[in-house]
């Protein structure tokens, strides 16, 4: 079973032998590391490595590495690449630690270079406490663990491989070379490249506007002035807007006052890379520095609003960047824009010679920031869905701006960090979102609307992870900071939370009477507050866990209606849910389970986890309660792994636990004990995604 596995955009050539070393290592060994310079093609051999693995290696996990700048949150990336959505206190590693445990899994490190010492450690604590894990890393240079197998990735056999991977390059940008002086001239090219991957794909790609002769010329001019002493620095042609003296071909190949005396078969990428740089036009050049603001992917309009500037206007730019794609510099995957990493390094080089490397950074934090603004804004309408899947899809930008706003504008982090939070927690980021919301409020201070949003959004994340009494402490601090500001939305905000703490600790009484004072005074807006719209919930949590059924059906039911006349998903979510508990209660389990499925339908659209875990428990009692033991069995242990994945045996308000037992006790009365545990331990094991399309898929007419 697969998960987060990139997809492979391109053929892949030869391997053969170093595919069969890797697939006869991972089968013997428990830590290999395939090592190699930049451009070699690690990453790509370790992903067609995966494609073609053997049934019973176990599930496998991609974690991409190289967004990270520092090794702060390197377990919490490893985290959100195998899809935990921890909700307990516990540190990360520790997290990894306890859902890994003896499941047979794979997971792969991607690009661990830069964080090797890091690295190093959590590989080896994750070996130790998981029996049955594999890692596989990639890296330039080995880990230095105990145990590591490291296998050396070397370039393409320039007169076999190497050759037919440039023509398949060349064939699939329109210039198939069929002549033989031409395969001749092309195997010539592949050797004084060293058969390196990355340099054979853009020198090819650069078949599109020249001849192969003339790309071969310049490649060896290329090569040759590596040895010439009085060619260095960025000035020449190749610098990212094209002044400086001319005639420089090696100005692209090298950083500012690196010594380019080197032997040429050290230099292919380079070249390769400079020489890319050299033929792209000076505008093209510009705009490959400024994406490199990007940490990982990227789309158009994102790059059009922070790269945008100067001789870039909108409409250069979009020509550029397909003038960039054409030429191989920038990937497309997925209809998302992406650096490879050594092209990355070379941009961020000469985005450092302009000296725009700030002004970028601040350009993409503030782009960042108002994005998160914008969806704070509409989170309680039409639009909530497709921002979930923006903050997510923005993840590793969120976090590069809070890095770099925290060091040079720490409130506008707080408002970043306050206006993700909410996104965050149900998406399952809770380890980062208290991470950066301490590390903004410690060195911000003053009341502001910002401060009251951020100490709320800890407060939430604290309940979140089980800790009430700390989440109560927030909520008395948001309420304070509220009063100074004189913010409506922010006292409500603190009612919600000590509301929500009450609930999950089974005082529903006094939930109810948190919730009712906050809303006492709040008059019926055409469209609902974000903090009104909470404490209306959880009013409707609380009138239910008080036994007042009727009166919570009614309020959910309007409350409903006006979520779906929104089109919103996370409130309807958890109306749903209360109407699936109060038919469940008042034995009404076919609307019971359809209330269920409606429920995890919104949850599945924004990524909540957590809120899948319950949505299954009630389809499951429903389910029990209809007669269908083997599809409550199979619900039961869908959400057993969904609890397993929030890091909670499970969770929910106390009125909860007796309709799971009664239902897990009708479905093995039905079932036998055996048949159950098959089911359950299925479902239990099985991906993630399909175990709930299975579980959620309603039950033939004939068995109704």
């Amino acid at each position: 079973m697969q998960q987060n596995i990139p997809e492979e955009t391109t053929s892949f050539v030869g391997r053969a032998a170093e595919l069969a070393r890797l697939a006869e290592a991972l089968r013997e060994q428990r830590l290999v590391t395939l090592v190699g310079g930049s451009g070699v093609g690690k990453s790509r051999l370790a992903l067609h490595a995966l494609g073609t693995a053997q049934p019973g290696v176990g599930s496998i996990y991609w974690a991409d590495l190289w967004p990270l700048r520092s090794d702060e949150l390197l377990a919490a990336t490893v985290a959100d690449a195998l899809g935990l959505s921890d909700h307990t206190p516990r540190i990360p590693l520790d997290a990894l630690c306890g859902w890994v445990a003896d499941r047979a899994v794979l997971l792969v490190l991607d690009s661990c270079e830069h964080l090797v010492p890091s690295c190093r450690h959590l590989v080896g604590e994750l070996l130790t406490a998981c029996p049955q894990l594999t890692v596989l890393t990639t890296s330039r240079e080995p880990l230095g663990a105990i145990r590591e197998t490291v296998l050396p990735v070397p370039p393409l056999a320039p007169g076999t491989e190497a050759l037919a991977l440039f023509q398949q390059r060349a064939e699939a940008v329109g210039r198939p070379l069929r002549e033989v002086p031409e395969q001749r001239l092309a195997a010539e090219l592949c050797a004084r490249l060293d058969g390196v991957p990355l340099a054979l794909e853009l020198a090819a790609a650069q078949l599109r506007h020249h001849t192969l002769a003339e790309t071969s010329d310049r490649i060896r001019s290329g090569l040759d002035l590596l040895d010439d002493p009085g060619r260095s620095g960025p000035g020449g042609p190749s610098g990212p807007t094209g002044s400086g003296p001319p005639g420089g071909a090696a100005a692209g190949l090298s950083g500012p006052g690196e010594e380019l005396r080197r032997p040429a078969r050290h230099s292919a990428v380079r070249t390769a890379v400079g020489w890319s740089h050299e033929l792209c036009r000076p505008t093209e050049r510009l705009l490959w520095a400024r994406l490199t603001v990007f940490p990982a992917g990227f789309d158009g309009g994102l790059a059009e609003q922070v790269c945008s500037g100067g001789p870039l206007t909108s409409g250069e730019l979009r020509s550029c960047l397909a003038g960039l794609v054409n030429k191989s510099v920038v990937t497309v995957e997925g209809g998302r824009y992406r650096l490879l990493d050594s092209i990355r390094e070379y941009g961020r080089m000469w985005l450092r010679e302009l000296g725009e490397t700030e002004q970028l950074a601040t350009r993409h934090a503030a782009a960042i920031v108002e994005l998160s603004r914008q969806a704070r804004t509409e989170w309680p309408g039409a639009r909530q869905q497709g921002w979930y899947e923006r903050i997510e899809e923005l993840y590793h930008d969120v976090r590069e701006a809070l890095r770099f706003l925290l060091a040079s504008d720490p409130a506008a982090a707080l408002e970043l960090a306050g206006n993700v939070a909410f996104f965050w927690v149900c998406c399952g980021h809770l380890y980062e979102t208290h991470h950066y919301l301490e590390l903004a409020l410690a060195c911000t201070e003053g009341s502001s609307e910002a401060r009251t949003r951020g100490l709320w959004s800890l407060g939430l994340a604290r309940v979140l992870h089980g800790d009430h009494e700390s989440g109560r402490a927030l909520a008395e601090l948001t309420r304070r900071e509220a009063d100074l500001a004189r913010n409506e939305e922010g006292l409500r905000g603190a009612a919600y939370l000590e509301a929500l703490a009450a609930l999950l600790a089974g005082r529903p009484l006094a939930a109810l009477a948190t919730a009712d004072a906050a809303l006492r005074d709040t008059g019926r807006a055409p469209e609902p507050a974000f903090g009104s719209t909470l404490c209306r919930l959880a009013r409707l949590f609380a009138l239910t866990g008080a036994g007042r059924l009727k009166e919570a059906r009614r309020e959910a039911e309007a409350l409903r209606r006006e979520c779906v006349r929104l089109g919103e998903y996370w409130t309807r979510s958890y109306t749903d849910y209360q109407l699936a508990l109060i038919a469940l209660f008042e034995d009404r389990p076919g609307p019971a389970g359809a209330h269920a499925r409606d429920m995890l339908d919104a949850k599945r659209r924004i990524g909540d986890r957590f809120g899948i875990a319950l949505g299954l428990e009630l389809l499951a009692a429903a389910q029990a309660r209809e007669g269908e033991p083997e599809r409550a069995a199979l619900a039961y242990g869908a959400a057993a792994q969904h609890w397993e994945i929030v890091g909670h045996p499970q969770r929910g308000t106390p009125e909860v636990a007796p309709l799971r037992d009664e239902g897990q006790a009708a479905a093995r009365a039905r079932l036998g004990d055996a048949e159950y545990e098959a089911l359950f331990r299925e479902a239990l094991h099985a991906d993630r995604d399909e175990v709930l399309a299975r579980a959620t898929r309603p039950a033939p007419e004939s068995r109704r």
